[in-house]
């Protein structure tokens, strides 16, 4: 199905094999804290201000965990699948913060093909760069376009 003169799809379910990864290196920059701020008028002060993170265990502002999702969600949309998937079912955890500034590394690799429901199950796993710190680790179920 074309779409669109530049529209391309992602691989389909039969395109897919067990074992296909990709991997994306992320620095949490300003600017996209402000946007998630803005577009989600999300105001919690563990979020942005200083002073008020020196009064916490954090003791820095922290990058809110929807934000490593929202990375997680968008790499299945761009790359595995890649355009024209959907997710089923989003399963991560969050053993560690990342605070703003800081470099992620995630890896999301496929671990398991459903013929049942058309879709895979891919694993997911985000290290802190500077600490190499676990800090995002969990499943996307995602069903790849037909």
């Amino acid at each position: 199905m074309q779409v669109g003169k530049n529209s391309r799809t992602g691989k389909t379910f039969e395109e897919i094999d067990v074992g296909d990864s990709i991997q994306i290196t992320e620095k949490i920059e300003d600017r996209q804290l402000l946007l998630y701020l803005g577009l989600t008028n999300d105001n919690n002060p563990l979020f942005i201000q200083h002073d008020y993170a020196k009064q916490t265990e954090f003791e820095r502002p922290i990058v809110p965990t929807i934000m490593l999702s929202g990375m997680v969600t968008s790499t299945v949309s761009k790359y595995l699948p890649g355009a024209g998937s959907h997710i089923r079912e989003l399963t991560l955890q969050f053993p560690s913060v990342v605070h703003h500034y800081e470099t992620i590394h995630i890896v999301l690799r496929v671990i398991d093909k459903r013929e049942s429901i058309h879709g895979v199950t891919i694993h997911v796993e985000g290290r802190n760069l500077s600490t190499d710190e676990l800090v995002i680790s969990g499943t996307v179920i995602a069903i790849p376009p037909k």
